[in-house]
């Protein structure tokens, strides 16, 4: 959904710097055949999406698509979800950034590097304005 190469991880991080992003979306299923009828005619699954390492390509997932641990532009992001998995999905939420200390010092210190893409004094307001409280960090 980032950037074409990140693939949902599950639910488990393997504690070496990594990073997910939790989605909560309600899929509308929608049965190709006029003779058929589903119910639900809707789905809710959570997706789990991997975060790119701070500083490459697509690190800047959270600047872009998030505001105060809300989505910003919910047409846009339901939009790159429905291409990463090929379903018509009808509503996504920003759930958490799910993550081990290992990426989270190494995000830290890469918005520290660059705040001024941020337009913020310091990393605390960056976390704060963009993840608000929905960042989640898991122990080994």
């Amino acid at each position: 959904m980032a950037g074409g190469d990140a693939t949902p991880t599950g639910s488990d991080l393997d504690g070496d710097g990594d990073a997910e992003y939790v989605f909560r979306l309600v899929l509308q299923l929608s049965p190709r055949d006029p003779d058929v009828r589903i119910e639900p005619e809707s789905v809710e699954v959570t997706m789990f999406e991997r975060a790119a390492p701070p500083g490459e390509e697509g690190w800047l997932f959270f600047r872009d698509n998030l505001w105060r641990g809300e989505v910003n532009d919910h047409e846009n992001l339901r939009h790159l979800a429905e291409e990463a998995l090929g379903t018509e999905v009808h509503s996504i939420e920003f759930r958490e950034l799910r993550t081990d200390e290992t990426y989270l010092e190494a995000l830290k210190d890469e918005v520290d590097e660059n705040l001024e893409l941020f337009r913020a004094d310091d990393v605390a307001e960056v976390i704060t304005k963009y993840l608000g409280s929905r960042v989640h960090v898991r122990e080994r």
